[in-house]
């Protein structure tokens, strides 16, 4: 069973997904190309292992941090709409603490609910990761895994997180380019409760 497809979309999806953050412009294109690469690749694992519980934890953390990225753009448009509406910043001047208040609540709530399902998005993420590593044996998945949910919890002191998520996505292309070319499927001599053993092949 080939993982040919998968080591290609996944490694290609992971730098796109990498370099997205740091070209203007066009940068979000590319990084929303980049995690559709990664979902296919993670699709192609999880069928040619059999393995639909790995897709569906991966798809489960994409739509979580997708939805806290969505969470904190509502926030700030709301806290910008509230500005607008109230005069800010000079009438927020003017009640001081309380009109600072008023305009900050949204983004501090926003920012905690997004933040919350990120690291949710992230727990899932790690457990997809973990299974692909025990099956396909390439233990820089569990590495990413691991990175990925210390980063997202690690966020909100932002430099730290983002420091180690950026560590865990340049571990996520060695990890899909150290998947092996292909994999066995061999019926276990013994078998416990009808499970399979998987073999790589280079």
């Amino acid at each position: 069973m080939s993982l040919t497809n998968a080591k290609t979309y996944g490694g290609t999806g992971a730098i796109l997904s990498l370099l997205g953050g740091f070209i203007p412009r066009v940068g979000s294109l590319v990084t929303l190309l980049g995690l559709v690469l990664l979902l296919f690749a993670v699709k192609e694992i999880a069928d040619e292992i059999e393995r639909e519980d790995i897709f569906r934890d991966y798809l489960v953390g994409v739509i979580l941090r997708f939805g806290a990225l969505i969470v904190l753009i509502l926030a700030l448009v709301l806290a910008i709409g509230f500005a607008v509406l109230k005069g800010a910043p000079f009438k927020g001047m003017e009640e001081g603490f309380e009109g600072m208040r008023r305009l900050l609540a949204p983004i501090l709530i926003g920012g905690l609910l997004a933040w919350i399902l990120f690291v949710l998005g992230t727990y899932y993420t790690r457990k997809s990761y973990e299974k692909i590593s025990s099956e396909v044996q390439v233990d820089t998945f569990n590495t990413v895994g691991f990175l990925y949910f210390v980063g997202g919890i690690l966020l909100i002191a932002l430099g730290i997180g983002l420091l180690v998520l950026l560590i865990g996505k340049i571990l996520e292309i060695v990890a899909y380019f150290s998947l092996p070319e292909s994999i066995k499927k061999e019926e276990v001599s013994e078998k416990v409760g009808g499970k399979q053993k998987w073999q790589r092949s280079w």
